[in-house]
């Protein structure tokens, strides 16, 4: 039940995005597409409480449950980046917008886009941590909820790996085949 719902609400989220974006560039009709915009989490917020029913009917917690949690993190430290490009490429390809910005490649500039990436999914990470450890609070059953401090710990792996990628491209930019 659960894991369907957390598809529903990625499907969800993209959703309003283009209905947002449909509103605001096809049909001429701003405040609508904002208003869409904005609901976005709402559907952050309608996982929130599913998966909060679902562990205290009793249910074990699994990798499913702190799934969800990953879900918020990353939509919450990702999504204004994700619309913002979405939306340019909505205004580009049907508002006769500037042509979309491409991320850099080489150089400083590409070494500081991954540091911001990584300091997004830091804000991920903090958010979805507080999600979890909010909820072993909740369940107060170590056994029940055995499978997020699993999921902490993975992503903390994760977390740190892509810290050392990211951070490498300040030690080590990466050139352009033209520089080499």
């Amino acid at each position: 039940m659960i894991t369907a719902f957390i598809i529903g609400c990625e499907i969800g989220f993209w959703l309003f995005v283009l209905a947002g974006l449909f509103s605001r560039y096809i049909l001429r009709m701003k405040k609508l597409g904002a208003w869409l915009l904005f609901c976005t989490p709402v559907v952050d917020l309608a996982l929130l409480i599913a998966t909060i029913i679902d562990l205290r009917s009793g249910k074990e917690a699994t990798f499913i449950h702190g799934l969800a949690a990953i879900y918020i993190g990353v939509s919450i430290a990702f999504g204004h980046r994700m619309i913002q490009w979405a939306d340019q490429r909505f205004a580009y390809l049907f508002a006769k917008g500037p042509e979309p910005t491409k991320k850099p490649k080489y150089g400083a500039e590409h070494a500081r886009y991954e540091r911001i990436g990584w300091l997004h999914h830091f804000l991920a990470w903090v958010v979805g941590c507080v999600l979890l450890l909010g909820v072993i609070w909740m369940v107060q059953d170590a056994g029940k909820t055995e499978a997020l401090v699993k999921v902490i710990r993975v992503w903390s792996l994760v977390l740190g790996i892509d810290f050392l990628i990211s951070f490498s491209y300040t030690l080590f930019p990466r050139k352009s085949k033209e520089t080499l």
